[in-house]
Parts: C-alpha cells; structure tokens; sequence
C-alpha cells in the first residue's frame, strides 16, 4: 500500500476501533510507555525531525484526550546531556543514566524504559521486548558507498536483530517496508507504514540571510542534502556549464557528517553555484519561496522529507523517479531518472520557460503535501502501541487491515 493509501484506509479503520473500544476499558487499563530520547541530544536530519514531530503529535493528542490515550502514560527519556527545548505538555521529559550515545542507548534506556518503548530514529535496545522501532530505511545495504565503514557494520549487526526481537517495526513509506522485507529485516506482517508528516512548516517564518538572498531568484535551482554518493548531488552540479548557458544557477544547501557518509569526490566549482551550507529553517523556507524548484535527483531515500516540505511552502519540485519519490511526491511533481543529465536539464530548462506548469505545480505540490500529516501518523502509533497492550479491538482490526 502506498502512502497515499494509507491516509485513505488504514486511518478510517483507526477510527472504526474507536467506535468500538469502550472508555471503561481504556479508563481501567493504566499502560506506561516510553520514548527513545536519544535524538534529542542528535543534530537534525530528517530522520530527527520525523522523532520532534510525531512527539509534539503525540503530545497533542494526549492533550486532547483522544480516545486511544486513555489510561496511557507517555516519558520521554533523554541523556543526561539533552536540553528541553520540544516544549511538551502532556509528555514528561526525563534525563536518565550517567552515559551518552550507544552506551546509553543499550544499557541505560531499557533499565528505565519500563513497560514499552517507542524508538523513531532507526536505532534502539536489543533487549527491549515491547517495542516499537521505526527503522527508516536500508540504504547502508542498498547504497553502501554512502556510508563510513563503522556506522555501515554497525547498522548492520543492530537491524536484523531489532527486526527479530521488536513487537513491531514501523517505517516511513512502502518502499521501505519492501526493503525491509527484501533484506530479512522483519516480516511484512510485523511491519508498519507511517509516513513523514507536512504540519512542521506552518511553523516557519521565511527569513533570509546574506548568503540566502544572494542565492535566491526565479532561476535558482534547489538542492537539499549532503554530498554521499546516494544522494547523487553530482549529477546536477555537473548540469552547471548547461545550466549557465540557460540562465540558471544551483544553490547547494546541507554538510556532510564524516561519520556517518561517505563524500563524494572534491565538490565542483563554478561561478553560478553557491554552496550554502547548513541553514536554519526560517531560511531554507525563504529560499525555497523565492527560487525555481527543488531538485532532488537521489538514487535512494527512505522517504524523502525535503521534497515534502518544498512542496509544502509552494515550491515546485524535480525528483527522481527512483525508491520512495514517486510514492510521496505522486503527480505533484516533475521527474528524471538518476541516471540521465539530459533528462533533469530538459525539466528544469521546461519549468523555467512554461509559467502556467510552475503555477499547477504549486497549486498540486501544496495539494499533496497536505495528505502527509503528523498528527494521523501519531494516531498509528497509538494503535500499534494499544495493540501491543493487548487491547483486543485493535487486534480485531489489525487482523482485518490486510484483507482491505
């Protein structure tokens, strides 16, 4: 099931288990969970972001008393190095351990973590027995190159053995889940979907910077991400000769973390490519409101969060036709193989020239973006969590949702 199908069953059902389960036997059942707040104390990539947002969600939906929070007590357990700065209501942040990282993860987390455990970024304990981990993707084994030697053996010793010993394995698009399936991760019956939501960027007031106003214009072209070899940076950098005779200009936005990817070889240079670096989101916003597209030419991506959000803020967006984009960005977008230069020159060169396709694309891209919500992820959770309890009207219609 696609995403998209996703939002149009799997939370109609959500709602039918409502309907079903009585207030008294949420009410009597007091069930503790807690969050792996290991990502708090993280630098923000998009597997984080997916972490803050489906918390706040979760958050708000204890604050509204949805049904399924009923009896429920949500912790968020953090090193002792994180800072608050989620703003939560509902979710008590607790520091616990006197180790950070893995160390910490490993050891101290489940000693605390009593009843389940909710882990969003890719990682979690071992020996945690109700658990629900969200494993984003397997690009270490579909794309290692991308990859340092260490973080590629790690992730490789730690995955196959969360997918055997977790309650469940969530991910955050379909590609993924058959990569997970293809890979002897987990079975495709303890797999589930929940996607990446679009609400985060209501929050952001466009802002510009020096660098980001120098950038910015009609006939700049987008590029979010760092320099591993997946992320096929190269492919449109390498456009920048053709893209100069057409009047177009690149403006490069992200760094790569050594210790975790691999980069790719010394970056190209060229007078109509600026290289911005790591931007706060109130100037990636305003970037992406004053240029031609975003242009995400990756070989694979779990889900592909940039391209959500560029379509969110009325941005057009170019995207492979590769892995999860298609799945996410739908007819919303513009696309070319990964492997063709010809192809991506040809769209923006079109997009560039047909003013009547930007403003479709924008009207269609702000469409999409809006079936993407964390709030209706967050529900996911809870009934992944309420199934794990035991509660046995969201067993009924867990058992019921394959057959749709």
């Amino acid at each position: 099931m696609t995403c998209e199908g996703l939002f149009s069953t799997d939370r109609h059902k959500i709602v039918s288990v409502h309907g079903m389960m009585s207030n008294e036997v949420l009410a009597r059942m007091r069930r503790q969970w807690s969050i792996n707040g290991r990502f708090v104390t993280q630098s923000i990539t998009g597997v984080q972001r997916y972490a803050q947002w489906i918390v706040w969600a979760l958050d708000r939906l204890l604050c509204e008393g949805h049904p399924l929070v009923r009896g429920l007590e949500l912790r968020l357990l953090v090193p002792p190095d994180a800072t608050d700065h989620l703003g939560l209501r509902a979710i008590r942040m607790k520091s616990v351990g006197s180790v950070n990282g893995h160390l910490w993860e490993q050891i101290e987390l489940p000693r605390h973590a009593g009843g389940g455990l909710l882990s969003l970024c890719n990682t979690g304990p071992i020996i945690a027995r109700k658990h629900i981990v969200c494993i984003h993707d397997l690009n270490t084994r579909s794309f290692p190159s991308s990859y340092s030697v260490p973080f590629r053996a790690l992730y490789r010793m730690l995955q196959p053995a969360l997918g055997r010993r977790a309650t469940r394995i969530a991910t955050v698009s379909q590609f993924s889940a058959d990569e997970i399936v293809r890979y002897s991760v987990c079975p495709r019956n303890r797999i589930i979907v929940i996607p990446n939501g679009h609400e985060h960027t209501k929050q952001w007031t466009p802002h510009h910077c020096a660098a980001t106003r120098a950038a910015a214009g009609p006939s700049t072209i987008v590029i979010v991400g760092n320099t591993a070899p997946h992320k096929n940076v190269r492919l449109i950098l390498d456009l920048a000769g053709r893209l100069d005779q057409a009047g177009l200009r690149i403006a490069v936005v992200g760094v790569c973390d050594s210790r975790v990817f691999a980069a790719d070889a010394a970056a190209p240079m060229g007078h109509n490519i600026a290289w911005l670096g790591r931007l706060s989101d109130s100037e990636l916003a305003a970037l992406l409101n004053h240029c031609l597209c975003l242009a995400y030419p990756s070989f694979v991506e779990g889900f592909g969060l940039p391209p959500l959000e560029a379509m969110a803020l009325g941005c057009p967006v170019v995207a492979s036709d590769r892995a999860s984009l298609p799945e996410v960005c739908g007819n919303a977008a513009l696309y070319a193989s990964p492997n063709d230069p010809d192809a991506w020159m040809a769209q923006f060169v079109r997009l560039s020239q047909d003013q009547e396709l930007r403003t479709r694309m924008v009207a269609q891209g702000r469409g999409r973006a809006s079936m993407f919500r964390w709030i209706g992820s967050a529900e996911l959770y809870l009934q992944a969590m309420a199934e794990a309890d035991g509660l046995p009207e969201c067993r009924r219609a867990s058992g019921s949702a394959g057959a749709s």
